[in-house]
């Protein structure tokens, strides 16, 4: 992906709603600026428009809909030091690809997108669906150096995180569904898969996936996931701008994961749990292979363990397991 591109939207960005001059543009590239409205056709074969006035240059007057590499990172251009950036058209999964690459000895951090999964993963063996219609799918690798006990609320703060950034990007008001899930309405937008590699001691590698409907429409849904999934777009009532929320999700999932290694992640996360937590008060059932716990979500503990207050007044803690809404489970006394 040439640097020049990125260079080029990354001044109109800067700029907007003004313009970038050829001449200004030119000179900062090194190139005439011929090569600069050259390069702008270019980009406006990719799906990108703009306006030139005489005398003041060019506006970005629109942009592509679906993820482009270059803008991503113009979007980007106000955080130091980015990990790379990988952008794929398809894969099967990228947390697979990821593997794939820790395996063959890329640097980490990494950031691993694509545009389409064939076999996108979920919780316990399950497939994300994940059609090319403007979602995101995104897988974060790191190697954090922590003990193992440590990783016990990773999930949860960084899907507090991600339903922070839902809700200032959208104005729309999301919630976490214990462990994993975000969700709008009642419906699921986006889940979190985290894997790791745990040597005796110490976390080696750490995989965490990130699966958001965002422009993908509810009607184009498998019929079975049409009443449990929303998108973003049918939520808010118009398409997002796919490469702003990439880059907001990707400078979001880096400054968490900085504030969960070094452990000030603890000042907020009580509060964004409060916030965010759709459970609590609500009547769940917990399945854990063929048992299954019916009772009161009542929080979760230091260690971010789902506590369930049963029918007799008990509380009973769940590290894991599968949790559903249920209306016939008993309130507490």
């Amino acid at each position: 992906m040439p640097q020049t591109e990125v260079t080029i939207l990354r001044e109109l960005l800067a700029a907007e709603p003004g313009h970038v001059s050829g001449e200004k543009l030119a000179k900062m590239l090194g190139v005439s600026r011929v090569a600069v409205w050259m390069q702008l056709r270019k980009l406006a074969r990719q799906g990108f428009a703009f306006e030139a006035v005489r005398s003041r240059g060019y506006r970005l007057a629109g942009r592509p809909t679906g993820l482009h590499h270059a803008f991503l990172l113009a979007h980007l251009r106000k955080r130091p030091r980015l990990p790379a950036i990988v952008c794929l058209d398809c894969t099967d999964s990228t947390n697979s690809e990821a593997e794939r690459r820790l395996a063959a000895g890329d640097p980490v951090p990494l950031v691993i997108l694509a545009r389409e999964q064939t076999q996108g993963r979920g919780r316990r063996g399950r497939v994300w669906h994940s059609p090319p219609n403007g979602n995101l799918y995104a897988t974060f690798v790191f190697r954090p150096r922590l003990e193992p006990a440590r990783l016990q609320d990773f999930t949860l703060w960084m899907g507090l995180n991600l339903c922070e950034l839902v809700a200032n990007f959208t104005k729309l008001t999301p919630g976490l569904k214990w462990p994993n899930d975000l969700h709008l309405d009642g419906r699921k937008a986006g889940g979190l898969l985290t894997e790791a590699r745990v040597d005796a001691d110490q976390v080696r590698d750490l995989v965490f996936g990130v699966g958001l409907n965002v422009n993908g429409r509810s009607a184009d849904l498998p019929p079975g996931l049409q009443r449990t999934a929303i998108s973003l777009a049918d939520a808010v009532g118009a398409p997002l701008d796919l490469n702003r929320l990439a880059a907001a999700l990707i400078s979001r999932v880096l400054s968490a994961y900085a504030a969960f290694e070094d452990g000030s992640h603890r000042a907020d996360f009580a509060g964004l749990w409060h916030r965010f937590d759709v459970l609590r008060g609500q009547p769940v059932t917990v399945t854990q292979g063929t048992r299954a716990v019916s009772g009161t979500a009542a929080g979760i503990d230091d260690e971010g363990s789902l506590l369930l207050r049963l029918p007799g007044g008990r509380t009973e803690r769940f590290r894991a397991g599968e949790v559903t809404l249920s209306r016939d489970a008993a309130p507490a006394a």
